[in-house]
């Protein structure tokens, strides 16, 4: 999920700080995400799915399709 999650902050040329500064997901439950000690509950994945303009799935599917 984390990969698919830093290939969108690549693409939009944004940062994680950004992220939680305009979504309120912390920064602190971002790098948790990033080291593996905590997934994403469906509510986080809700968010970061409508601020990136993707689906939910997208975050969930092991593939690695590029996002449109």
């Amino acid at each position: 999920m984390y990969k698919k999650y830093e290939e969108l902050l690549k693409r939009r040329g944004i940062t994680s700080y950004q992220v939680s500064k305009d979504t309120g997901i912390g920064q602190n439950t971002l790098s948790q995400w990033k080291t593996g000690r905590s997934n994403p509950k469906l509510e986080k994945l809700k968010i970061l799915a409508n601020y990136f303009g993707v689906s939910i799935e997208y975050f969930l599917e092991d593939t690695t399709e590029p996002v449109q």
